[in-house]
């Protein structure tokens, strides 16, 4: 019981800071193109990541057998699914966004049944329907317009290739620590990046970027949103079984959403409270299992 609380707060903590996200994301991408913003914010998080290992003295080490696995990691989840996201998120609305990318506990459920044979209990399965009620509560009934039709392919690739690695990650072996994989998986995603952004650089408003308001975005996303984001995502779903974790992953519209209201002057309404309702109710469920 206590790593089921203790992950699921690893899990909570981490959504809630990609929920915060979005908000920082609106102000920054004024002055930092998607693409150039995805690559800065990799490589601060590496950054970050190296000195927090330097410090803590981890070991560095990762056995050949297991090398392939955290290359994927990276590739899958930190290349494929955040590029996807960034360029669905251009192509389409946030309506749709939020719609598409919150199906992604019940694929997380659909690829650890596949991948780590977990069975799909009856709780579990009625905590994933609650929390994807909630989500299309709180957007409501957003029309698919057929010219946003890329924008929501790009969107169901992040949201699939964002459940297949959260379920992988259950694959890597718990001796190894979450900084050291998490830094490599990072690192991954920089390599891969970097031929197609580093051409992109010089066209950037780097006046605009001393702002404090921008770099300040720059650094929150590169250290909080991703680097500590993403440990406290991995260290959680070591914790709790890939299908039972990801539907902490409802909580990061809630927090959006509440934060536009408060920071933004976004207008919230009754369905937004219902709808938060309906995916606490599905947390608490997988909070409250064994």
């Amino acid at each position: 019981m206590k790593n089921t609380l203790l992950g699921s707060l690893y899990l909570s903590l981490a959504a809630s800071i990609w929920g915060g996200m979005y908000v920082v994301v609106k102000h920054v991408v004024d002055v930092v193109p998607p693409l150039e913003l995805v690559w800065i914010r990799y490589v601060i998080a590496v950054i970050a990541l190296l000195l927090i290992g330097i410090i803590t003295r981890q070991s560095w080490r990762i056995e050949k057998r297991d090398i392939l696995l955290i290359v994927l990691i990276g590739v899958i989840g930190n290349t494929i699914s955040i590029v996807t996201q960034e360029i669905g998120t251009m192509l389409s609305t946030a309506q749709m966004g939020a719609i598409i990318t919150g199906a992604t506990p019940a694929f997380m459920v659909l690829f650890a049944r596949i991948l780590l044979n977990e069975k799909i209990t009856f709780k579990k399965a009625f905590s994933v329907i609650l929390a994807t009620l909630g989500v299309g509560i709180i957007v409501g009934n957003a029309g698919i317009d057929p010219s946003l039709q890329l924008g929501g392919i790009s969107l169901l690739v992040a949201a699939l290739t964002w459940a297949l690695m959260s379920v992988l990650i259950k694959r890597v072996p718990g001796h190894y620590s979450q900084i050291v994989v998490t830094f490599y998986a990072a690192l991954v995603a920089v390599v891969l990046l970097t031929p197609v952004t580093i051409s992109r650089l010089p066209e950037l408003d780097v006046s605009a970027m001393m702002h404090p308001s921008i770099w300040g975005g720059l650094v929150y996303l590169g250290v909080i949103s991703t680097a500590c984001g993403f440990l406290l995502w991995n260290r959680g779903l070591q914790m709790l079984n890939a299908s039972s974790g990801g539907l902490f992953f409802f909580l990061q519209p809630v927090v959006g959403t509440f934060l536009g209201w408060l920071l933004l002057g976004e207008q919230i309404g009754l369905s937004f409270w219902a709808g938060t309702a309906l995916i606490f109710i599905g947390v608490l469920l997988i909070i409250k299992q064994k």
